[in-house]
């Protein structure tokens, strides 16, 4: 209608864009195959008996939670199965309601965990269209994400060991605030003495 280009350039571009979607469409086939596989082993009932039999120990739940979180978003792609499966384990294990504070904890591990999994996720539905977006190659994309990835996950996992020793979330939060300034720090210096050299 504003005449910016013809119909026949358009169907061709319309053409053209389906070939670039291929490949993030059989991706995301091959994800959701590999969900479907997961659900049907009963990849969720396994990953809720080993954390509710193994996690006794209150102090280490958020570490736990997180590193399981982590592993499974991995694993599974989906960041927001991982919420599904592991959400109602943080909240079951704190159902008496004696300890609020430690359960926010938890939830809060289990979502970084997951989320943090999937940015790393080859099979993950959001990194196969952010790398099919960007026109990169999907293994590029992941590996250039990882770096990133980890260092701030390390930082969230010291954070998660400190808030379940104290039960304090902002002391979990101060300490991995402070872990990725020392973190930022040291790089920040090994960058200039390379620039130097």
């Amino acid at each position: 209608p504003r005449k910016v280009i013809t119909f026949k350039s358009f169907m061709d571009s319309l053409s053209e864009g389906f070939k670039l979607m291929v490949p993030a469409v059989t991706i995301l086939v091959f994800a959701w195959t590999l969900k479907g596989v997961g659900d049907a082993m009963g990849l969720a009932q396994f990953v809720g008996s080993v954390v509710g039999d193994h996690a006794s120990a209150s102090i280490f739940i958020p570490v736990v939670l997180f590193a399981v979180a982590v592993f499974l978003s991995f694993s599974t792609g989906t960041s927001w199965g991982t919420f599904a499966i592991l959400v109602p384990i943080a909240t079951g294990m704190f159902a008496a309601g004696t300890n609020l504070e430690m359960m926010i904890i938890s939830v809060s591990a289990v979502l970084a965990g997951a989320v943090c999994g999937d940015h790393i996720s080859p099979i993950s539905d959001t990194t196969i269209l952010a790398s099919a977006g960007a026109q990169c190659h999907h293994i590029n994309h992941v590996s250039t994400q990882i770096p990133y990835v980890l260092c701030v996950a390390a930082c969230c996992f010291l954070g998660y060991l400190a808030a379940g020793f104290t039960a304090n979330g902002w002391v979990g939060t101060g300490v991995g605030f402070a872990a990725l300034i020392v973190v930022l720090v040291i790089l920040d210096r090994k960058n200039k003495g390379t620039k130097e050299a």
